[in-house]
């Protein structure tokens, strides 16, 4: 099974602090992994340089198969799909949804000079189905509600067929109905074997989708444990992690926490 993602030694320092690592950690292919650990814990900066947006302060970042400071990052991140707040942020409101998702196979936000075929449209319209917002094809971007714009981007994530997808709290500040719609379609994301290797951050374990491999769990900037999810999301571990007792179980294969 091949490396998706491979951390040797990890750190990234700011302003003479680490901020993260150092860490070592490796994702292969087929793999479903999540992020977790409380503020502050070094889940965005973990995020960043897989997404190859930052650079490590020492050690080691191989994403695909390239090394971080030894490859040209503008040719390997159409081959991440991606939704953070910031690129959120950075969509204009008048951008149409259909342009906004086919503009992820150039890795760019707002469409300009670039082609689209009918294969390319095609593509599109199925993910936005897949996410059950089809019917907003030809809606602006700003319209939508925070729920849509969650299903939208993360059909946009999935546009170009990207070997790695990265997802940064996609359920975040959604009401319960639309969390737990998003979840069903996340799971069978996860579930899906043709899926791409996949790792999302979120802050609540009942966000995890099911078909979840494997979980990270941070604190402080360091790994407090990785591997196996079952492994990791125990009341050990996140009691550790969070400093608070805390338990957790799982119903039809979702996982819950509650502190003590």
């Amino acid at each position: 099974m091949s490396q998706i993602l491979d951390f040797e030694s990890v750190s990234v320092i700011r302003d003479g602090r680490a901020i993260l690592g150092p860490i070592s950690v490796t994702i292969h292919e087929h793999e479903r992994w999540v992020i977790v650990g409380p503020n502050g814990a070094g889940k965005t900066t973990f995020f960043q340089l897989a997404s190859t947006n930052i650079h490590p302060t020492s050690g080691q970042v191989t994403v695909l198969g390239e090394i971080l400071g030894k490859c040209d990052v503008f040719e390997l991140r159409p081959r991440i799909g991606l939704t953070t707040n910031n690129l959120a942020a950075a969509i204009p409101d008048d951008e149409r949804v259909l342009d906004l998702v086919m503009s992820s196979a150039y890795a760019i936000v707002g469409r300009w000079n670039e082609e689209y075929d009918l294969w390319d449209e095609s593509r599109a319209i199925s993910l936005l189905t897949t996410l059950g917002v089809r019917e907003l094809r030809e809606r602006r971007y700003g319209t939508l509600s925070e729920g849509e714009k969650k299903r939208v981007l993360i059909s946009r994530a999935l546009m170009p067929n990207p070997e790695l997808l990265l997802l940064d709290e996609p359920a975040a500040g959604l009401d319960l109905a639309g969390r737990e719609d998003l979840l069903k379609r996340l799971d069978a994301l996860a579930l899906d074997p043709a899926s791409p290797a996949t790792l999302i951050v979120t802050h609540h374990l009942e966000e995890i989708p099911l078909g979840s491999t494997h979980a990270m769990l941070l604190s402080n900037g360091s790994i407090v444990q990785s591997g196996l999810i079952a492994d990791v999301l125990t009341p050990e571990n996140l009691t550790a992690a969070y400093g608070i007792p805390i338990t957790v179980h799982q119903e039809g294969g979702r996982f819950f926490a509650r502190a003590l």
